[in-house]
């Protein structure tokens, strides 16, 4: 048996185009309202063995909205944005476009002053392969789109190139199974999902 990390995006609080990097706004109106409308989906997944959340608010707030009273890890963070924390990516491309373009192509850039992509797929990966739960076990993690493909990105061994091609949706669920080191996505129908949690 292998252990089982189910990760549950964030709830949004803005059109993508206006998402900001490293964003610590709590969750808007619009934001709770989704969350509401997929608690019955979702609910079933609290009856995981351990309980975990980004700590950004609108992480929080989704994973208590969704009866998992969470535990933040400061591992699930967002990647360190450095100087354009708080920018939108079209807002930082019209401040320093070199920079950004940089950052974009090198994975292990830190244009912005903050960490690589590098740094941060390595500190997410980290934390997932030092979950302490023992086989068979099952976790849940609410976690901001960008952690989540972090985790992807290190689960299957992928280039970090890898990361821009991944389209984590708010409130989605992924699930990856396996032990430190040898991680297999797994997909699953929502009334599986349901009955396994």
């Amino acid at each position: 048996m292998a252990l089982r990390v189910t990760f549950v995006a964030a709830a949004r609080n803005s059109p993508l185009l206006a998402e900001r990097f490293d964003d610590d706004r709590p969750l808007d109106q619009s934001g709770w309202d989704e969350v509401r409308r997929v608690v019955p989906d979702l609910l079933p997944l609290a009856a995981a063995d351990l309980r975990y959340c980004s700590p950004t608010p609108r992480s929080r707030a989704t994973g208590d909205a969704l009866g998992y009273a969470p535990l933040a890890q400061l591992a699930l963070r967002d990647c360190d944005m450095g100087r354009w924390r708080g920018l939108t990516l079209g807002e930082a491309m019209a401040r320093e476009p070199q920079a950004v373009d940089a950052w974009l192509a090198d994975p292990c850039g830190t244009p912005h002053g903050g960490e690589s992509l590098l740094s941060f797929i390595g500190r997410v990966g980290g934390w997932l392969d030092t979950r302490p739960v023992e086989d068979g076990g099952s976790v849940v993690a609410v976690a901001e789109p960008s952690v989540i493909r972090a985790a992807l990105v290190y689960a299957l061994n992928a280039p970090p190139a890898t990361y821009w091609n991944l389209d984590v949706r708010p409130l989605s669920t992924t699930t990856v199974t396996g032990r430190a080191g040898r991680w297999n996505l797994r997909f699953e129908g929502a009334r599986a999902q349901a009955s396994r949690a």
